[in-house]
């Protein structure tokens, strides 16, 4: 099924990008040929006529307002443009869609508009909201070769993690240590905040902790000083090969693991449980309140090991008794699969292939 698309570059503020949806139709934005990123949406730039159709607002099926919105906020006029993009869509009676890719859960006040998002709250959410993935390039094609390197099921589960957490407490200490780490932890908390935070901030910190101590699982950690390991530091900025390196050693990280953490950052959502999947590893997926894209249709808990955030001091149990339940097959054809959902609904061409749906 085409999905019949309206948009207009008059209502493009001055200065800002297209939104992704719009690339095959007005090409991509531009892109470094040397960014790790780069790449990430040209199957969908030469596939996306087959699922979607320009047209005019009195045929189309939806308006999509061509800016991101993450771009918009706080600048009055491209709001303005904004506004009279959904007046014009009202008008016509055509539903509204905004894309707002962001750490921010801030809302977008415009109840009549369909809203795509990366970062909200299932028990905050609005009746218009719906989840968008985050999008990296592919892993198994850009890195592997494009052929899935599936694991042998062995005795231990081993948990894999390579990116940012709170460096007071790493290296991780040994299992007669795990007193220590508790202190350290919340030491660090009343440094920083006077009282510990909320466990949305640091859950992904506790998990790590409780997976570094656990007896029954081994793990395979690589624990970095600064977000997407120093890659947007200014010292780093411009460094192709450093950033290539930083990008290769993530991607060892996933694929030598069985199991990958998947916890929130920032923003509440996880850019490591989408590559997790395009690479047909397991994630352990931390749900810190979060909602996922097409939920009505997949059924998220068939390919994680899930772990609500208030059970994440159990969470290596949970991945233990996971990985004893499941059969060497069943093993096997649990990596496969979720590298087919994310083949079929995640990566930028499944999810605008399936778009059609919310509007049903």
């Amino acid at each position: 099924m085409k999905l019949k698309i309206f948009t207009d570059r008059a209502y493009l503020p001055e200065g800002k990008k297209h939104i992704a949806m719009l690339y095959p139709f007005w090409g991509k934005n531009s892109e470094d040929p040397r960014d790790p990123n780069n790449g990430r949406y040209d199957r969908y730039v030469d596939t996306g006529s087959r699922f979607l159709e320009m047209t005019t607002l009195e045929n189309a099926d939806i308006a999509v307002f061509p800016g991101a919105w993450e771009q918009v906020l706080d600048d009055t006029a491209a709001v303005g443009l904004a506004e009279q993009f959904l007046e014009l869509a009202r008008q016509a009676r055509k539903p509204t869609v905004i894309f707002f890719w962001s750490d921010s859960d801030e809302n977008i006040p415009y109840p009549d508009t369909v809203v795509f998002r990366t970062s909200f709250y299932r028990s905050r959410r609005r009746g218009n909201e719906f989840a968008m993935p985050a999008w990296s390039e592919d892993f198994v094609a850009k890195y592997l070769s494009g052929q899935l390197p599936v694991r042998s099921k062995s005795p231990r589960a081993v948990v894999g993690f390579c990116g940012y957490s709170l460096p007071s407490i790493w290296p991780p200490f040994a299992l007669n240590q795990k007193a220590r780490c508790v202190l350290s932890l919340c030491k660090r908390f009343i440094t920083h905040w006077g009282k510990p935070p909320r466990a949305k901030v640091y859950v992904r910190t506790l998990a790590l902790q409780a997976l570094a101590t656990s007896p029954w699982i081994d793990t395979n950690f690589v624990i970095r000083d600064h977000f997407l390991g120093g890659g947007l530091l200014p010292a780093v900025q411009g460094d192709f090969a450093k950033m290539q390196a930083i990008r290769q050693e993530y991607v060892r990280n996933i694929i030598g693991s069985d199991y990958v953490l998947c916890a929130r950052g920032g923003g509440n959502f996880s850019y490591r449980l989408y590559e997790t999947l395009s690479c047909g590893r397991i994630p352990v997926f931390v749900d810190t309140d979060c909602v996922l894209p097409y939920e009505s249709e997949i059924k998220w808990k068939d390919y994680c090991v899930w772990v609500d955030e208030k059970e994440v001091g159990q969470i290596a149990d949970k991945v233990a008794a996971f990985h004893e339940s499941v059969s060497d097959k069943e093993f096997l054809d649990l990596q496969r699969a979720c590298r087919r959902l994310w083949e079929s609904h995640l990566c930028p061409e499944g999810f605008f292939a399936n778009f059609y749906k919310h509007f049903q």
